[in-house]
């Protein structure tokens, strides 16, 4: 299995704007478990906020093998879920893919 991390920054201030944009993000991301071939689990949550110069938020999605993660990046419904999250994130992310 293959599990792929995600951080990102939001870019609204305004907290229930924040809370806003992370059930959109987590709602067109939960819709692609089942859709995705190879997509086992993902979730999008918010940092608990108690510690300062954290991110914002963490994908967490698990993959059966590299080749399903190729899918999911390249899939047509993740590619529309990616366009949303980057209007409602800075530019600045991290990313780690690890077999887990």
């Amino acid at each position: 299995m293959i599990r792929h991390i995600v951080m990102f920054s939001l870019i609204a201030t305004d907290e229930a704007q924040k809370d806003a944009d992370v059930a959109e993000v987590r709602s067109r991301l939960t819709a692609l478990v089942g859709a995705v071939p190879g997509l086992q689990r993902i979730s999008f949550e918010r940092d608990l906020g108690l510690v300062n110069n954290h991110l914002d938020v963490v994908l967490v999605s698990e993959h059966d093998d590299n080749a399903a993660l190729e899918t999911y990046q390249a899939h047509e419904l993740h590619l529309a879920a990616a366009t949303f999250i980057g209007a409602v994130t800075g530019p600045g992310r991290a990313v780690v893919d690890y077999v887990a």
